[in-house]
């Protein structure tokens, strides 16, 4: 048996004993995520002694850098590590933690191409990931795979956890279709309190713990969720869906949640609708834009949040949040154009789509002020 020394005190629990710890070493676990939730599972897992004998492998799979705004729930990761892989970070705080953990890291989203490859030699899944389409598809792989799945999801105050074992009741039982995509707000736009992560994290640790060990009574059948701005928790049961389509395949998630981003057409003279940060600083720098007044600099067209808007934006440019933006498009000029940007990308290519559709000529700013940052001025603060 690995170190007794090191996991005394959890060898003294009832119902634990050496060969609960052997069970741990030996056991095989793919983790979804080093963010928010992984940074509370991966050190609790790898505290437990998860993977630190023959055979036991800890997976972690996130396609992630670590930026500045991660910083205060992703406590895994340090200031230092601003810029790097949060695969790399991660795996060296763990090694750091015990060096007898074997760890496998794979920088690269977990997809529909690879999720049931990834899986090929784990014994449990942990989704730790940020948005449905993952967790549905984390999810149909565990089944398909014939492994148990431990997920959990956290937003704004609160959050909540549960187990799909094999056989089921599963995530589908519980969720049979994805809300609306606009009726689900993201970490990066509603925030996360860093409490509600460790809470959720820990649950999430020690639900694959019981089930590793086989020791409790494992959150089967049964959802826990937690409100920070009360303390409470509540438990809801629920069964499986007799009239559920059975798993066959791994779909496109992304689609199957609507949440697919699909660059618009080409604009009327077939050019790209995507603006590159470089090619952004020079038409500033020219003050031409595309409109019919030719000479009219572009108007910059901020769709991110306030607090975003106030911690970093780009000069002279308008907040309008993509929430609000069809009710202002009527204030918009027809008569020049309108560069869109976001953080990354992705919300100004919705608006980009809106923009279009009211007649208003608009490109938008592919990889958002993050890649400004990168790109041309550093000055402009990532988060």
């Amino acid at each position: 048996m690995p170190d007794a020394s090191r996991h005394a005190r959890q060898l003294a629990l009832p119902g634990f004993g050496a060969a609960a710890q052997d069970a741990l070493a030996h056991a095989r676990v793919l983790v979804i995520g080093a963010g928010g939730l992984g940074s509370v599972l991966l050190p609790q897992l790898v505290g437990a002694g998860l993977a630190t004998g023959p055979g036991g492998r800890l997976g972690i799979v996130d396609d992630d850098v670590v930026e500045l705004s991660n910083l205060h729930r992703q406590h895994l990761h340090g200031t230092a590590d601003v810029g790097r892989p949060k695969v790399d970070s991660a795996a060296e705080r763990l090694r750091a933690l015990d060096p007898a953990v074997t760890i496998v890291t794979r920088r690269q989203r977990f997809t529909s191409e690879n999720a049931l490859e990834l899986l090929a030699d784990y014994d449990l899944l942990v989704d730790g990931s940020d948005g449905f389409a993952t967790r549905y598809l984390a999810a149909d792989a565990a089944t398909l795979r014939g492994i148990p799945l431990v997920w959990g999801a956290v937003l704004q105050y609160g959050g909540q956890t549960g187990v799909c074992p094999v056989g089921g009741p599963g995530y589908r039982d519980l969720f049979p279709a994805p809300p609306a995509p606009d009726a689900v707000l993201d970490c990066a736009t509603g925030g996360v309190l860093p409490s509600v992560c460790g809470v959720i994290g820990a649950i999430m640790a020690g639900q694959a713990l019981t089930l590793l060990m086989g020791v409790g009574d494992a959150l089967i059948g049964r959802v826990t969720t937690y409100d920070a701005r009360t303390g409470r928790f509540r438990e809801l049961p629920f069964g499986h869906d007799p009239h559920a389509a059975s798993v066959t395949e791994l779909i496109d998630y992304e689609q199957f949640c609507g949440t697919a981003s699909e660059p618009p057409a080409a604009g009327d003279s077939g050019r790209s609708l995507d603006v590159s940060a470089p090619e952004l600083a020079r038409l500033l720098e020219t003050g031409t834009g595309d409109g019919t007044e030719r000479n009219a600099r572009p108007l910059l067209l901020d769709v991110r949040e306030p607090w975003e808007h106030e911690l970093v934006a780009l000069p002279d440019s308008t907040l309008v949040p993509l929430g609000q933006l069809p009710s202002a498009l009527d204030a918009l000029p027809r008569d020049r154009e309108t560069i869109v940007y976001c953080h990354h990308g992705i919300r100004s290519q919705d608006a980009l789509r809106q923009l279009l559709a009211a007649g208003i000529p608009a490109r938008h700013l592919a990889g958002g002020i993050d890649a400004w940052s990168r790109e041309v001025d550093p000055a402009v603060a990532r988060y």
